[in-house]
């Protein structure tokens, strides 16, 4: 539940996008645009975590909890539809552990799509960019070519 409700919190703080890439490189999240359907997104996100190798661990139905919660809290609904897709990999979650084993916190990687509700027509692809702990920056950069290259060949 902790997670989900970061991710929501992430989403709401991400500012404007480029239909190419990511918003601010600086950024804590980074965001994309897509032209493709919302469904087939994610479906893509799914189909290239699973052509590296690796396994989808959970797909998280965050605009479900999320409209389904926000008129006893007070909130408006801020997606028509959200969905988080989970994944790891063990190769760079070893490599994450060597460097400091505190970085094990970063595992599930997760990569949200979503559409707004003031934005119906656009879907979006956000992921969080990696900062670990010791000497963790080889293995930053890795992570962060991997879900680049999982939303480039999804969107």
């Amino acid at each position: 539940m902790r997670v989900i409700l970061a991710l929501c919190t992430l989403f709401l703080i991400t500012g404007p996008c480029m239909a190419n890439g990511p918003a601010d490189s600086s950024s804590a999240v980074k965001v994309f645009r897509s032209g493709e359907p919302f469904e087939d997104v994610v479906d893509n996100i799914k189909m290239a975590i699973v052509e590296r190798g690796l396994l989808v661990s959970g797909t998280l139905h965050v605009s479900d909890m999320l409209n389904r919660t926000a008129p006893d809290l007070g909130y408006t609904e801020v997606f028509t539809k959200a969905e988080s897709v989970e994944f790891c990999s063990a190769l760079i979650s070893h490599k994450m552990a060597q460097a400091a084993p505190e970085n094990i916190a970063i595992c599930p990687f997760t990569i949200a799509v979503y559409v707004k509700q003031t934005d119906t027509e656009q879907v979006y692809v956000a992921y969080r960019s990696p900062h670990l702990a010791g000497k963790g920056k080889e293995v930053a950069d890795e992570i962060i070519a991997l879900m680049e290259g999982i939303i480039e060949d999804s969107i």
